[in-house]
């Protein structure tokens, strides 16, 4: 456990933070020979970061495995061993100039598959997304207009009976002067409103 997390911050300082600073400053000092040398560095590094999922999975049991990656990234680094530009020149570089045609090849199969398939599950997931949309909406439609409904027969019927229990009890309050005089500014207001229609 001590050696895996020993390994883990070396790795972490030493192989992606020390050469990502000096990769700034050599992008800084545009010094091309440095931009060689870290370019190359990182190839390998990704090469590594790459195997090492694979490794940490089926060799991590191994003894000394821990200590062996940290020796590793300490080798690639060293100025004095030259560890990334040996495994370039003689392993990477030889290898992808052989196969450079098929793998770009490749990519750009790959790449147009790629952009087709998420084209075809895009419409698919908009397709599903409206057609959920207006199910939801038809069904929420439906839903809203049987409340309206059930809403309105028991308030129009609740409304009537209100309304008949009102105009009973003020019937019977009212003299009957008040109630004539009622009557005649009720109808005068529907001649009045009926005369400004017709003209």
């Amino acid at each position: 456990m001590v050696s895996w997390i020993i390994s883990r911050l070396v790795v972490l300082i030493f192989g992606t933070l020390y050469p990502a600073y000096s990769s700034y400053k050599a992008v800084k000092s545009k010094d091309v020979r440095e931009y060689v040398k870290w370019m190359m560095y990182w190839i390998i590094f990704a090469l590594f970061t790459t195997v090492e999922v694979i490794t940490d999975i089926f060799l991590c049991w191994l003894p000394f495995y821990y200590e062996l990656k940290i020796a590793f990234v300490v080798w690639l680094l060293s100025p004095y061993t030259k560890g990334s530009s040996v495994l370039y020149r003689k392993f990477v570089h030889p290898t992808l100039s052989s196969k450079e045609k098929d793998i770009d090849e490749y990519l750009c199969q790959a790449k147009d598959k790629s952009y087709d398939t998420l084209v075809h599950f895009g419409r698919k997931g908009l397709n599903v997304a409206a057609t959920a949309a207006v199910m939801a909406a038809s069904k929420g439609q439906g839903v809203l207009s049987e409340r309206l409904r059930s809403f309105s027969m028991q308030d129009l019927s609740s409304f009537q009976a209100e309304g008949q229990a009102k105009n009973a009890s003020s019937v019977t309050t009212q003299p009957a002067a008040a109630q004539h005089r009622s009557r005649t500014m009720m109808r005068s207001k529907s001649e009045t409103g009926y005369s400004k229609a017709s003209s």
